[in-house]
């Protein structure tokens, strides 16, 4: 599959554009999930509330869910995808439709990368964790994977002092460099987060990972990486977490206009998170569902043309359930976004002097039942003030 092209997200607009836009366009709601979360995660609290499933069983229950919405999977390599079995995902592409679309290096469990993977000063671990990448790359190539996720959940620290840091954040980004110039074309979507497991992880804001990719971009060679770049399409792409983005305290729709601003967005993880707290992977629209809804917005706002992608952690619900109910929750509040007055919200935005209140009390109401109790939204904003 040819290079996705994104360079229409970073297209700017005039309001009266943008209002045009908002209103022909709706988002594809395409949604993925990580073949991970199918069988129950180890625990350093608790037993296991589920029996384990091995990988055609969870396949089993992914094919039940294609009626449902479900387009797509997620895997790491080499332990949930590899060059023994990638024939059993490649079958089940063709009997099911649903594809691969990401074949993610595993970087942060294994003992070897103790002290970090591409980012560690220690050569082996590194050049251990450089070789995962670089074949990881590759497999996603041959299974006509989207891109490769890359998340450095290993690579940080706890204790800063006497670390040089400069170095640490070069290690990782010439690492990076390597495995893309060795299999040029395949596009990698960076999943930034802040902190667990490590106490401080790099690149841990939306922000720093698109300040990363203008660093990696900057060092490729391969002639067919910079042949790709030179055509305005970035390589070194987004995938951003909502569950991580708001540990650490970002703003979704703030966090999501950096990557789309520069044409970066290739794929999105949805989830519920508490602001801060660890990393919880709830199911979609449990809590703040008026990020889900902000979110959503910015990125029909930019013509977001990517999948959805669910990344949960249902300790106590069938995993079909929990996706189930997590699909139900973006469409619903795809509806209510498409639902809204564009041209209204728009000019409320460009003129806040004239418009104090207004967007608040609109979508209060817009969010209300409609037998709601609630006046009219002129006698809502219409002020006493002198």
């Amino acid at each position: 599959m040819p290079l996705i092209d994104l360079r229409s997200q970073a297209q700017k607009r005039s309001p009266e554009e943008l209002v045009e836009h908002l209103k022909r366009f709706e988002l594809d709601l395409r949604f993925t999930a990580g073949i991970w979360f199918f069988s129950p995660a180890d625990s350093r609290f608790h037993g296991k509330y589920k029996p384990d499933l091995n990988l055609e069983q969870r396949l089993e229950i992914a094919a039940s869910l294609k009626p449902y919405g479900l387009a797509g999977l997620e895997a790491h390599y080499p332990n949930e995808v590899n060059e023994d079995n990638v024939h059993i995902w490649q079958q089940f592409a063709r009997d099911t439709g649903i594809r691969l679309i990401t074949v993610i290096p595993l970087l942060f469990y294994d003992a070897q990368f103790e002290f970090g993977s591409l980012s560690s000063p220690l050569p082996e671990p590194r050049r251990n964790a450089i070789d995962r990448t670089w074949r990881s790359l590759a497999l996603a190539k041959e299974v006509d994977a989207d891109f490769s996720v890359v998340w450095p959940g290993i690579d940080g620290y706890e204790n800063p002092f006497g670390i040089d840091l400069v170095a640490m954040r070069q290690r990782f980004v010439d690492g990076l460099v390597e495995a893309m110039d060795r299999v040029p074309g395949v596009r990698l979507a960076f999943e930034p987060k802040p902190y667990e497991p490590r106490g401080r992880i790099l690149y841990g804001l939306t922000s720093e990972g698109v300040m990363l990719g203008h660093q990696v971009e900057a060092q490729l060679t391969a002639e067919e990486n910079r042949r790709l770049l030179d055509e305005g399409h970035k390589l070194f792409c987004m995938n951003p977490e909502v569950g991580h983005a708001l540990m650490g305290f970002e703003d979704l729709p703030y966090a999501f206009s950096w990557p789309l601003g520069e044409g970066r967005l290739a794929h999105t993880h949805w989830n519920s998170q508490p602001l801060g707290n660890y990393d919880q992977d709830l199911n979609v629209g449990v809590i703040s569902p008026e990020q889900m809804e902000a979110g959503l917005y910015v990125l029909k706002m930019h013509g977001y043309t990517g999948y959805m992608g669910i990344d949960v952690n249902p300790e106590r619900m069938p995993v079909d359930v929990a996706i189930k109910n997590s699909i139900d929750a973006m469409r619903a509040a795809n509806d209510r976004i498409n639902s809204l007055d564009h041209a209204r919200i728009i000019e409320a935005t460009n003129h806040p002097d004239t418009h104090r209140g207004w967007l608040e009390a609109y979508l209060i109401r817009a969010r209300a039942p409609h037998n709601s109790s609630l006046p009219p939204l002129a006698d809502a904003v219409r002020s006493t003030a002198g």
